[in-house]
């Protein structure tokens, strides 16, 4: 936090007032995230449409079928290697620096009772029935998204591994298995797309207040007025212990900023572009 603090991302020391909300390394993942599944969802549906027009057209841009799987296994390590390196970190955290705040708390991902009161009374917001409910530092939609991306790396990624490597686990495995682990891949594959690039673009992203582009997961910041109005629960914890102070930081850099600016508008525009095409493939 203090390195993120002092590592003022050059060019504008003053401006308004921002959280650190993202620290370096969440950065780092989810970019390498944004990347490899960008490319998994761009190699692999011209082999799950190969019959398609649009299909062929993409694999050829890649430089054919053949091409495109290697790809498709390429972005698969690099996503693995994301996987593995959360899971590492979240582990050490657990065991090592006996943080048990990751395991339950306002800072914990795993679901609570609190999560299901906020996104009853979110709805009911919604319909003016009632006030916004003040969040925490994760609401129940985002916990919703990551446990999401956590239980399709399991399906999708064992699936692709029996797959990847036919010849190691047919030696224990019955052939229908293979049969299973084809089908279970594309669709658990198409279910990640379709919600990635429209549930989670919307959350992130595409939702009145933040459109047309949230920043903070590029620059890691938030100015500390939109993160009082979007999360006064926190916001009051942190003035209630203390601790609010220590979470302030610089204003992001005009060039963190274009380069956010950029690769979101980038992710948003391939990602929509590819559920369109899903959509003439199943209607077509």
């Amino acid at each position: 936090m203090t390195s993120e603090r002092h590592d003022a991302t050059t060019g504008e020391a003053d401006g308004p007032r921002h959280i650190l909300r993202f620290d370096r390394y969440d950065r780092f993942l989810h970019s390498f995230l944004m990347l490899s599944f960008l490319g998994l969802a761009g190699t692999g549906l011209p082999l799950l449409f190969s019959e398609m027009r649009w299909a062929r057209v993409l694999a050829r841009l890649w430089g054919g079928f053949v091409v495109a799987g290697v790809l498709h296994r390429l972005f698969a390590i690099i996503l693995i290697a994301v996987f593995t390196l959360h899971l590492w970190r979240l582990l050490r955290r657990l065991f090592v620096q006996k943080d048990l705040s990751i395991l339950w708390g306002p800072a914990s991902m795993v679901p609570q009772p609190r999560d299901v009161i906020e996104m009853m009374q979110h709805f009911r917001w919604f319909f003016g029935l009632g006030p916004r409910p003040p969040f925490d530092h994760f609401t129940y939609w985002e916990k919703f998204d990551y446990w999401a991306v956590f239980w399709g790396m399991g399906i999708i990624g064992g699936s692709g591994f029996l797959l990847w490597f036919p010849e190691v686990f047919s030696a224990f495995l019955p052939g229908w298995m293979f049969n299973v682990a084809m089908l279970v891949h594309g669709e658990e594959a198409l279910l990640a797309v379709g919600f990635i690039f429209t549930i989670h673009f919307f959350n992130g992203h595409l939702r009145p207040d933040k459109f047309p582009m949230d920043l903070v997961i590029f620059t890691g910041r938030v100015e500390a007025e939109e993160f009082a109005h979007e999360r006064p629960a926190e916001y009051e914890r942190l003035l209630a212990a203390g601790a609010y102070d220590a979470h302030l930081t610089t204003p992001p850099s005009l060039r963190a900023r274009r380069i956010g600016r950029i690769a979101g508008t980038l992710t948003v525009t391939v990602g929509l572009a590819l559920v369109v095409l899903i959509l003439y493939a199943f209607f077509s």
